[in-house]
């Protein structure tokens, strides 16, 4: 049992120490002031987010970028609050003008109301860049700026981009800060070394052409969630070197964390639904990797409590963990500027592997609800 738990932490400090290697060899991108060009059609879905929307259209009434060269589709996605009315209503307050924005009606088609919502967007816009992004965001001033500079100077076809939490003011909020963080970081690491397995769909921009060109979610319809990992992975097996990480700090959306553990419970459950459907080689190998560490720690220690492993071994284990965490973590703080964050690192260290592994097994035997809709897997 010893050398198991020797060769899983072996395997885990060299994927993270090479994840942490990678996010260094993306390099920040800086904006230069150059004129606009890129057109883009922002693709928002919507259920039931009256209280959220106002800060998103807030945002969108302070975007930098010239009117002219975007349009915003927002998709209802049969909403049982006010929601509509809220978005024409904070529109008016906020002056947006109102050829900027559109509702459209989702026309569901699968089991995926995501899905069909950006499928139905996507068959209106009028631009030839889809940028997708969700009601409960906020978008920064220079969102546009960001996404329309690096399409000017780089042959880009999707492009992956920064998301964090805003709201930390708790331990809770902080956990999920530092998981996101881990998962923000985990993402730029993999494009550093040239695998992509990561990314998230309130801030995923491509060109509408390669959406069409790789029949958009066909093939994936069935699973509910999942919008943006599988067009990453269809997008890489065609056009890798096209498939690009945006690192610039103007171009990080912020959302809120979940308020509850149940909440959290099932937004973790929805995305544990879906890595069952993983095809990228490389992200399964990564998830397994993370699993047995995780589920290692608990099994390890259990040895260790009834001498079958030795404290000074499952001590080492633990050190080596809590270390290579820590620095993907703090490059990845320092990055969205998020550094107070760390103070719950080492509750959180202790903490996390129960929860993800509990997380692991609740999703293979139970359905999760998500927007007041129930789901299985």
């Amino acid at each position: 049992m010893t050398t198991i738990a020797v060769l899983i932490t072996i395997a885990y400090l060299i994927l993270i120490g090479y994840l942490i290697v990678g996010f260094d060899k993306i390099k920040r991108f800086a904006l230069k002031d150059i004129p606009a060009k890129t057109k883009f059609t922002v693709v928002i879905p919507f259920r039931n987010e009256a209280e959220k929307l106002p800060m998103l259209l807030k945002s969108i009434s302070e975007l930098n970028y010239p009117k002219a060269l975007f349009e915003i589709i927002f998709i209802d996605d049969e909403s049982e609050d006010h929601s509509v009315e809220v978005i024409k209503t904070i529109s008016k307050k906020v002056r947006i003008e109102e050829t900027l924005i559109s509702i459209i009606k989702n026309e569901r088609k699968t089991k995926s109301p995501k899905k069909d919502a950006i499928t139905a967007a996507i068959l209106k816009a009028k631009h030839k860049w889809i940028i997708t992004t969700d009601a409960d965001c906020v978008l920064p001033k220079f969102w546009l700026d960001s996404f329309d500079e690096f399409i000017q100077q780089e042959d880009c076809e999707l492009i992956v981009a920064p998301l964090t939490y805003s709201k930390i003011d708790n331990f809770l909020e902080r956990f999920q800060l530092l998981d996101i963080l881990s998962l923000q970081g985990s993402t730029i690491g993999g494009f550093g070394i040239s695998r992509p397995f990561l990314c998230n769909g309130a801030n995923l921009a491509y060109k509408k052409s390669l959406f069409n060109d790789l029949n958009g979610f066909d093939g994936n319809t069935d699973i509910a969630s999942g919008d943006d990992i599988f067009l990453l992975e269809k997008a890489v097996l065609k056009h890798k070197s096209k498939v690009r990480y945006l690192k610039c700090e103007h171009a990080i959306v912020t959302t809120q964390p979940e308020s509850t553990w149940k909440s959290l419970k099932h937004q973790r459950m929805r995305w544990a639904a879906k890595t069952s459907a993983y095809k990228n080689w490389f992200g399964k190998f990564v998830g397994i990797i993370i699993f047995l560490m995780n589920g290692g720690l608990m099994v390890f220690g259990l040895m260790t409590l009834i001498g079958i492993i030795k404290w000074k071994v499952f001590f080492y284990i633990l050190i080596i963990k809590f270390a290579i965490d820590a620095l993907l973590l703090f490059k990845t703080a320092l990055f969205f500027n998020q550094k107070e964050s760390l103070k719950s690192y080492p509750l959180s260290f202790f903490l996390y592997p129960l929860f993800s592994v509990y997380i692991v097994f609740i999703s293979v035997f139970k359905t999760y609800k998500w927007k007041g809709r129930p789901y299985t897997k």
